[in-house]
């Protein structure tokens, strides 16, 4: 009876560890790379986190054309892999198609709203966060004017650029905002020389604190800014540490905890809409070693109130995608 109980329990293990294996989730990164420092490699931190505390595995691939979203998403759905986590706006249409032909997996997308009864859709109010990092950027500011570097022309990147403005603003109501995107094709997310260039013509404008919303191609447009000697504002991952005392601060998209909670959820995904803003930790500001001596005590009590009003409700901040305009900059 010993020996047949070790069996079956022998047995029962390694139906779990099939189980497991079956189950196991998978991650597909944006085009930009996975280790851009900022949106995909948030990405892969969340993932990471999740590995290394669960002792488990996923599947990850990155993307070298747009062709490949669809390829990517089938076979990991073929392939057993559940929850199958994706990041970026471009893979809606994508998944609005798969989806339904997979109605046993779950799927999870960051920045896009894809209405399908097996889909997590989750969101940010990135515009609270560029609120916050405006006032930092405005209190910083020596010269009065500040600039924004976006990724590709899209409203969801005029959305960060509209909550900068709102936030300068509100500590400077004469300040000037010199506001670029880097192109209009995904390729804007990659193209370190381009932001540099950008950050060149801001800097010749009189910016002296720059605020990058644009994956890869920001390390151009952080570096550029330290060779330059004034002050950048990272996105996404806390980049602060890229130029120690040269980086103002990051604002923080937890694309990593939107990742690890699914991954940890598996295949109890709840589907639907979350929103990840100030008031549950989805988006914030970096306060480390590496820019500690740039914020002073007034900066951080400023914004530390107006993260409350806004969690609170007190303060609300304009969303440029609920009407495509803004009202502390033009585009």
């Amino acid at each position: 009876m010993t020996l047949m109980t070790k069996l079956s329990g022998a047995v029962a293990a390694l139906a779990l560890t099939a189980g497991a294996v079956a189950a196991e989730p998978a991650l597909i990164f944006d085009l930009g790379g996975k280790f851009d420092k900022s949106f995909n490699e948030a990405a892969f931190n969340g993932a990471k986190r999740w590995a290394e505390e669960t002792g488990d595995s996923f599947r990850e691939i990155e993307l070298q054309s747009e062709a490949q979203r669809e390829q990517a998403l089938r076979r990991f759905a073929e392939n057993g892999n559940n929850p199958i986590v994706m990041t970026g706006f471009a893979f809606g249409n994508v998944l609005a198609e798969v989806a339904p032909d997979y109605p046993e997996t779950k799927f999870a997308i960051i920045d896009m709203v894809v209405d399908e009864p097996n889909v997590r859709s989750v969101v940010f109010n990135e515009h609270e966060g560029s609120y916050l990092v405006g006032m930092m950027a405005a209190m910083a500011s020596e010269s009065g004017t500040v600039g924004f570097i976006g990724g590709m022309d899209i409203p969801l990147i005029r959305k960060f650029a509209c909550g900068y403005a709102q936030g300068v603003k509100a500590i400077n109501p004469d300040a000037n905002i010199v506001a670029n995107m880097t192109g209009t094709t995904p390729a804007a997310w990659n193209d370190p020389v381009k932001g540099s260039e950008l950050t060149k013509a801001q800097i010749s404008q009189g910016a002296d604190v720059v605020y990058a919303a644009a994956g890869g191609t920001g390390v151009g447009v952080l570096q550029t800014a330290a060779d330059e000697g004034i002050l950048s504002i990272g996105v996404d991952s806390n980049q602060n540490y890229l130029h120690p005392g040269q980086v103002l601060t990051s604002m923080m998209k937890r694309v990593d905890n939107a990742v690890y909670e699914a991954m940890t959820a598996g295949t109890d995904l709840e589907t639907g809409i979350n929103v990840m803003g100030i008031a549950n930790g989805g988006v914030g500001y970096a306060l480390d070693e590496h820019n500690a001596e740039l914020v002073s005590a007034e900066m951080q009590a400023a914004v530390d109130a107006a993260s409350a009003q806004i969690a609170s409700g007190e303060l609300q901040v304009h969303d440029y995608m609920s009407d495509d305009s803004c009202p502390a900059l033009s585009f």
